[in-house]
């Protein structure tokens, strides 16, 4: 899966040009490669502040972004590693809640480069390389680790000991690294489980909840289970409650009822670790204030809104996976009642478009299929025959400009449409930088 990068800075560039010419241009699972390179520029992993330590098939970067608000509300510093990118390879690492500056990024990466020009690491081993660095270096309370793909094998696996580990949602995905069934997915998602480090994870089935704790176990550990260990109610506001007593918090800031789950698995994480000291009113700003783009996210206005009539929405989400469609078609069906729905739909080669579109395809109107420049993508034709065979009329798209246009030809103003554009967190980076909304 190529990661595409690209920098308004030529001398992050020049870098970036590097890393593509030394780097396979694949993921590669294993640690050995990550292991060597780590050595040569002297075990920063072994440096670092505090780490939490998140995987899962889905919600695990919203999690992080809960994690990140919540110790900042206890008045903390925390570096965060995260992919992939939108926009800019800078939201990969932030230095103590910043995005990481260009004239601090190029020599990081000149000098990771430098030092493993012949190990062929890949482009994720030397980010994560990079990243390691820049947080030895940078003093904070706290470092919010992302696993990339898996956890086993990942990169991010060399973090010796962790102050606590978390497994969000689950589902089917990278079956060609990870396996098959989601038992096997589960059981590489709980590679992350280090002797002695609190293991949290959400209730799985019976079977999946087995496989992690099998894997658990050879490292000693019992999981925290969502429901057994910990749980949490949603109504009006949000009710989570462990050993050590409840939280309340607001709804979270996020959109989708899924959101909840991934603050409580936040707040489990932090509630069981005991180096970062996190007051109850932390988590209530935590969920007021986390902020995770592409993610049930109705843009702001800008070039493209202004393509659709006045009074429509246009929601980005990067969900790529049948896990991720049922969260979302449940938020989009509460955010769009009495209202036509429209689809903008681009998926990588490697996924599987029809568990996304089955839970969209009872109640939207249209889907236009777009391609996704400079990735192996489904063509847009087939998607669109997907669509129709799903009962859904379908038709194709130059780009996600032209589907808007499209859309808003057939609008009706008294009625205007809600439109959502999902289908890979590559296209929703796509989408944000032609609306202007650049991250920081």
């Amino acid at each position: 899966m190529v990661d595409n990068a690209r920098s308004t800075s030529p001398v992050v560039q020049a870098q970036l040009d590097r890393l593509w010419a030394l780097s396979p241009g694949a993921d590669i699972l294993g640690l050995e490669r990550i292991t060597a390179l780590l050595a040569r520029i002297g075990n920063p992993e072994r440096a670092l502040p505090p780490v939490l330590h998140v995987a899962g098939t889905n919600g695990k970067g919203s999690t992080c972004a809960f994690l990140r608000a919540a110790i900042e509300a206890a008045g903390l510093t925390t570096h965060v590693y995260t992919s992939p990118h939108l926009v800019r390879f800078n939201e990969r690492i932030r230095l103590n809640g910043r995005l990481i500056a260009d004239d601090a990024l190029a020599p990081l990466l000149a000098e990771v480069l430098d030092a493993g020009s012949d190990i062929g690491a890949s482009f994720f081993e030397v980010t994560t390389a990079a990243a390691f660095l820049a947080f030895s270096r940078a003093p904070a309370d706290a470092c919010v680790v992302e696993v990339g793909l898996g956890g086993r094998l990942d990169a991010t696996n060399v973090i010796p000991r962790p102050i606590a580990t978390g497994i969000a949602q689950l589902g089917i995905d990278h079956q060609s690294f990870l396996g098959d069934t989601i038992e096997e997915i589960a059981g590489e998602k709980a590679g992350i489980a280090k002797s002695g480090v609190p293991l949290v994870t959400m209730c799985y089935p019976p079977s999946v909840a087995a496989r992690v704790r099998q894997v658990a176990e050879t490292v000693s550990v019992q999981p925290l289970i969502e429901g057994a260990d910990w749980r949490f109610t949603v109504a009006a506001s949000v009710r989570y409650e462990d050993a050590g007593g409840v939280i309340e918090t607001g709804m979270p800031r996020l959109n989708g009822a899924h959101q909840a789950e991934n603050l409580c698995l936040a707040i489990a994480m932090l509630r069981h670790q005991r180096q970062l000291a996190i007051p109850p009113a932390a988590y209530r700003a935590a969920a007021e204030w986390a902020d995770w783009p592409a993610r049930m996210q109705l843009l702001a206005d800008g070039p493209l809104t202004r393509l659709l009539p006045p009074g429509a929405a246009l929601w980005l989400d990067g969900g790529h996976n049948p896990a991720a469609a049922a969260s979302v078609s449940l938020a989009l069906r509460k955010a769009s009642i009495g209202r036509p729905v429209h689809l903008v739909l681009g998926m990588l080669a490697n996924k599987d478009p029809r568990g996304l579109l089955a839970p969209f395809a009872a109640f939207a109107r249209t889907l236009q299929a777009v391609p996704i420049a400079g990735h192996a993508h489904h063509p847009p034709d087939a998607l669109a025959a997907l669509a129709a065979d799903l009962g859904l009329p379908g038709s194709t798209a130059a780009s996600v400009t032209e589907a808007l246009v499209a859309i808003n030809r057939r609008a009706d103003p008294a009625n205007p449409p809600v439109v959502l554009v999902l289908g890979s967190l590559y296209l929703a980076g796509e989408v944000l930088a032609l609306n202007d909304q650049i991250l920081d």
